[in-house]
């Protein structure tokens, strides 16, 4: 199995606790006299396997991003930088979207307001960024299509 297809499980594996979570929570009480439409001791034992599975995965997912390497950097090195990358993008378009003074003034005695940042070399820093991330995005996809899930 590539690493691509075990994150695709992971996310399937998520939903379905997910999803039997809910099933659980609506069963958990009944009126007396009533039986619940499933079982909740059956949906338990699938909640549990459930979380074996996922923490399966999980150990599968962190062991393969630890070894895969490309240029001498870790698939989970790679996935930090892009993590990083995205938040500094964010950070950059919201300080440089602050900065923009959008008030309009209606006379001359109202108060001006001025920017006190460089709002257009911070828009290039986070483009730059954005940049950035998409081309590690897309080696850290490739990657993950490449190279098999580790047991």
């Amino acid at each position: 199995m590539k690493l691509a297809e075990g994150l695709i499980q992971r996310v399937d594996v998520q939903k379905r606790l997910r999803e039997t979570e809910k099933r659980l929570e609506r069963i958990a009480v009944a009126q007396e006299g009533d039986t619940p439409a499933e079982d909740p001791q059956e949906l338990l034992h699938q909640l549990s396997r459930l979380y074996e599975e996922l923490h399966s995965l999980i150990c599968r997912i962190n062991r393969t991003n630890c070894t895969v390497e490309e240029d001498g950097t870790s698939l989970a090195d790679m996935l930090a930088q892009r993590d990083l990358l995205q938040k500094k993008q964010a950070t950059w378009r919201e300080i440089a979207q602050a900065g923009t003074v959008t008030l309009a003034r209606h006379s001359s005695r109202e108060v001006r307001f001025v920017s006190t940042i460089p709002v257009a070399d911070l828009q290039r820093q986070a483009d730059g960024y954005a940049q950035n991330y998409r081309e590690l995005d897309t080696r850290i996809q490739r990657l993950n299509w490449t190279s098999d899930l580790l047991d």
